[in-house]
Parts: structure tokens; C-alpha cells; sequence
């Protein structure tokens, strides 16, 4: 049987709204000594910040969202090799030949142009100070003796905008270089299993550094509420949850 036209567009109707309703993301909006900066919330271990002209990608992955649609990236971060942060297709639709892009040793075997970070260097791009920090797990393993993201292949960031320091963590556990960081002013701590963190995990790598907003990201099925309620004895760290799964 034939579909109507008058039924025909109002499914062509629905099928757009739902396309734009759901690249309707969550956004923080912080204000820094030198400008905006915008959070855009993708999704995952996906990011996207907004600083004045500036657009910065972290972890683009196309299951996410349709990034064909998103403003072409200024700055490329890329945590690990990992499919679901080094997302080819996503790279080719936000990447232009002027676009930086910065990536880890093991990341730059599959990804050419870019520029390596190893943990503990620092780049300057633009205004912006970025440090990579080390990111692995100590306690959660793939199999004996095999740790789900060994250390020295994957970096966390410490994007400084002005007066703001940002930490995106990357794909780690509580480890003690997460503990020593220094006047963090927003965090984004992973919390999936059996991959990255538990929220007694979190919650003790925030209360080590003290960040003033703790954003719990690429956490799966993980009970966000549990930390929350870890979290209740530290008044001086914020907790934002936001869509994050």
C-alpha cells in the first residue's frame, strides 16, 4: 500500500526533527581572563571547546554525532589509539590542511601530519599552553599482566586558556601524576568499567587535586549519583554531571 504524500512529509518531517534534536548538545559557557570559553558535551570521551576563534576537538568519534555538520577544527587533541578516540572518518570531516593536530606515538603510526606529545611535554599553539600528562591503568588489566591502556602510549591534557587551567584525562585510572596536578580549575575524569575508574576511584584522585569543577566523562552504565555522593564531604569541588555516557 502506498504511503500518502501528506503522510510522506510528515515523516520527512519527524526524521529532521530528530537528525537536529539530537545535535542539540549541552553547553557550559566559563569565563576566563581572555575570552569565552565554550564546553560543547558530544558525548563519550568527545569534546568540543569554543575559545574566542578558536575550536578545539578533543577525541572526535563518529558514533557520536555527525561531525560533517560541525565547524572545522582549529586544534585536534587525541588521547590514544583507542577506536573509539581515534576516529578516522570523524578526523577527515573537522580536519582541514591547517588544522593541528596533536596525538600520542601510537596514534601517529595510524595518523599522519600531526605533532607528538609524549608524557610531560608542553606545546604552545596559538595562546593556548598544552601539557600532556601520562595516562594508563595500574589496576585494571585485559589480562594478567596487560593493562588496558599500558603506560607511556596515552596522554591526558592540560589546556591553559588565560587564568583557566583545563584537564581532560584521557583513558586512565587514579595514578599519582593525576594526584600531583596543580591548580586545576575543571576536570574531566573517566569512569567506565572495567576500563578506567570506579567513583571511589574518581573521587580519590579529586580530593588528591582538588579541581574546582569535576566533570565525570566517558562513563558508560557507571552510576554517576555514587559519585556525587563521594563527593558530598569535599564542598570545594564542584560536581557537574552532564550527558557523558
Amino acid at each position: 500500500m502506498n504511503k500518502s504524500p501528506f503522510l510522506m512529509i510528515l515523516l520527512m518531517a519527524f526524521f529532521a526533527w530528530e537528525a537536529t534534536a539530537s545535535m542539540d548538545f549541552e553547553k557550559d559557557i566559563i569565563t576566563t581572563s581572555k575570552g569565552n570559553l565554550e564546553i560543547t558535551f558530544i558525548g563519550h570521551g568527545s569534546l568540543m571547546l569554543t575559545y574566542k576563534n578558536t575550536v578545539i576537538q578533543v577525541d572526535p568519534f563518529s558514533r557520536l554525532a555527525d561531525y560533517s555538520t560541525f565547524p572545522k577544527a582549529n586544534l585536534i587533541l587525541i588521547t590514544h589509539e583507542h577506536r573509539d578516540h581515534l576516529d578516522p572518518g570523524a578526523l577527515e570531516n573537522v580536519r582541514t590542511d591547517r588544522t593541528i593536530l596533536i596525538l600520542t606515538e601510537t596514534c601517529a603510526a595510524k595518523v599522519s601530519g600531526g605533532i607528538v606529545m609524549k608524557n610531560g611535554d608542553v606545546e604552545t599553539v596559538g595562546e593556548l599552553i598544552i601539557e600532556a600528562i601520562p595516562a594508563y591503568n595500574l589496576v585494571h588489566m585485559r589480562s594478567e599482566g596487560v593493562p588496558y591502556h599500558p603506560k607511556g602510549t596515552g596522554n591526558g591534557y592540560v589546556i591553559t586558556f588565560g587564568d583557566i587551567r583545563v584537564y581532560v584525562a584521557g583513558d586512565t585510572e587514579n595514578i599519582p601524576e593525576m594526584k600531583n596536578l596543580k591548580n586545576i580549575d575543571y576536570a574531566f575524569l573517566p569512569m567506565n568499567l572495567p576500563y578506567t575508574m570506579t567513583p571511589e576511584m574518581v573521587a580519590d584522585a579529586a580530593k588528591a587535586f582538588k579541581p574546582k569543577v569535576l566533570y565525570p566523562y566517558h562513563f558508560g552504565n557507571t552510576d554517576t549519583t555514587q559519585l556525587v555522593e563521594l563527593m558530598k564531604d569535599t564542598p570545594e569541588v564542584e560536581v557537574r554531571v552532564r550527558n557523558m555516557k
